[in-house]
């Protein structure tokens, strides 16, 4: 066989080392694997032993990194360690020969083993698991580095790569091979943007059982978390709903009103009296709170609503109550996650907005609930309006609406606003048609900064009908492109429950910029 060395070989490497005995484990089979690769669009192939090298690099052009593989009873060392493994993957055809350079005791040392490997005009490949390994191994004079014992010399093996490694050994002037872990496109990109040449990718390509199980685990996970029943709260500044909620069936639930001692030892007795009769019937708690919710803590974003202490520590405290993992979110934000999950959302992007006593909202965009950086993602209610400043949800929520009734001496809570709004009193529609002249600018502008397929509109305000005859034709007079499509509500008082006990199994629709 004529060798010719390769040039530096770029892009992504594919490991062909089906598990050990298992139905994969065949010459064929590895042959057919690597020309896969090579149809793939694999710029090189990293084999193990002296036959299956010898195969795949008479069936296929692409350079080779060759290793050997032995179980020493006296060294750790696993990879290519004895001279004789050079010279038998030199004969094989190996364009690469990989070593393992790691600070481990070892049969033979690895500067002999680079002799070896440059005296046949190969190139030297360093597997190493530290920073300090690859420096040795860049000043010995290896020719590429490799992470590729990175979290595998002791301890615990991680879940990630170690990118950190790729960086710091980009930084010694040698070629850099990311290995290690690398079982996605994504992460395989972040190694190229930590600055490695190539990716090496195994298990995730070749290994059909360690892929396989991947899948079969996850699967078997999300249907344990699925089957868990969540105690659900859902607490507003008016009521304080329980629930016992599976998927998307509520068991069981009843509502109080708030007590507006929030935060005190009263307060929590509450609350864990409110589910006495579930006690170990659920296990997880999840709780949709009105107001900001922040790593844990809750704040008050209109004490008007709920006076909340200040960084009132909810997730330690329902933690300690009860007994199992918590989640907890803004109600609104839980609601818009409810409507999206199994609502008028219908898996698409949308904003929620809840118009109620206060004026609340979330965001759902990519499958994912937008938190934002300091937890006011979808807060509209707390937009400012010109000229005065004031919170939109102070001019027109159910509080608003009631608050200027109470101004011009029609003291009057939002419902009964609305019946009189539609008896026709002129007063009542006034006040509507003030509080939706503000709501159709702020929809406007949330359909140009968000442009969400659409808007679903929930809470007592939200759904009333007199607000509806005043809001659908004031929107008609905004531009097309401006102009949202608004859809109801399907799941009413329910939303929050519901959104917030599917956060709380599966924790992962959150994303927080």
């Amino acid at each position: 066989m004529t060798f010719r060395k390769p040039a530096l070989i770029r892009g992504l490497i594919v490991s062909c080392q089906p598990v050990s005995r298992g139905p994969m484990d065949s010459l064929d089979t590895i042959v057919r694997l690597a020309l896969a690769a090579r149809d793939g669009g694999a710029q090189g192939l990293r084999i193990e032993g002296r036959e299956n090298v010898a195969a795949v690099t008479a069936a296929c052009s692409l350079p080779v990194i060759g290793l050997i593989k032995r179980d020493l009873e006296t060294s750790p060392v696993r990879i290519t360690p004895f001279v004789e493994d050079v010279e038998a993957l030199v004969d094989a055809g190996a364009a690469v020969i990989a070593v393992d350079a790691t600070a481990r005791a070892r049969p033979v040392p690895a500067d002999r083993l680079l002799h070896a490997i440059h005296a046949h005009g190969r190139i030297a490949m360093a597997d190493v698991a530290t920073f300090q390994e690859a420096q040795e191994a860049a000043s010995m004079g290896f020719d590429i580095l490799g992470t590729t014992l990175s979290g595998y010399t002791g301890g615990p093996v991680p879940e990630a790569p170690d990118l950190d490694l790729v960086a710091a050994c980009a930084t010694l002037g040698k070629p850099v091979v990311a290995e290690g872990r690398y079982n996605s496109p994504d992460l395989a990109r972040k190694a190229i943007v930590h600055r490695a040449d190539a990716v090496c990718v195994g298990s995730a390509i070749t290994r059909t059982e360690h892929v396989t199980g991947w899948f079969a685990d996850t699967i078997a996970q999300a249907a344990r978390v699925d089957a868990e029943t969540v105690l659900a709260f859902d607490i507003g500044g008016t009521k304080t709903l329980a629930a016992l909620v599976r998927g998307r069936t509520i068991l069981e639930k009843q509502a109080v009103p708030t007590d507006r001692n929030v935060g005190t030892d009263p307060w929590m007795e509450s609350l864990a009296l409110l589910a006495a009769a579930w006690e170990g019937a659920y296990d997880r708690v999840g709780a949709a709170v009105t107001g900001l919710v922040h790593d844990g803590h809750w704040f008050a974003l209109n004490p008007d609503t709920l006076p909340i202490p200040e960084a009132f520590p909810l997730t330690e405290e329902l933690t300690k109550r009860f007994k199992c993992p918590v989640a907890i979110c803004n109600d609104a934000q839980a609601a818009a996650w409810g409507e999206y999950v199994y609502g008028a959302g219908e898996r698409q992007d949308m904003i929620f907005l809840t118009i109620s006593s206060g004026i609340g909202g979330g965001i759902i965009s990519g499958g994912r609930l937008m938190i934002g950086a300091r937890g006011l993602a979808g807060s509209l209610g707390q937009t400012l309006w010109p000229p005065s400043g004031e919170r939109l949800e102070t001019l027109a929520s159910g509080f608003g609406m009631s608050r200027t009734a109470s101004a011009i001496g029609r003291p009057a809570d939002a419902k009964q606003i609305f019946e009189a709004a539609e008896r026709g009193e002129e007063w009542a529609n006034s006040i509507v048609q003030g509080a939706v002249e503000k709501l159709t600018v702020s929809l406007a502008n949330l359909q140009a900064l968000i442009d969400p397929e659409r808007i679903v509109l929930g809470g007592g305000v939200g759904r009333a009908p007199a607000f509806h005859t005043l809001l659908s034709p004031a929107l008609l007079q905004v531009g097309e492109r401006m102009r949202p499509r608004l859809v109801p509500a399907r799941l009413a008082v329910d939303s929050g429950v519901l959104g917030i006990s599917d956060i709380a199994r599966h924790e992962w629709p959150i994303e927080r910029r």
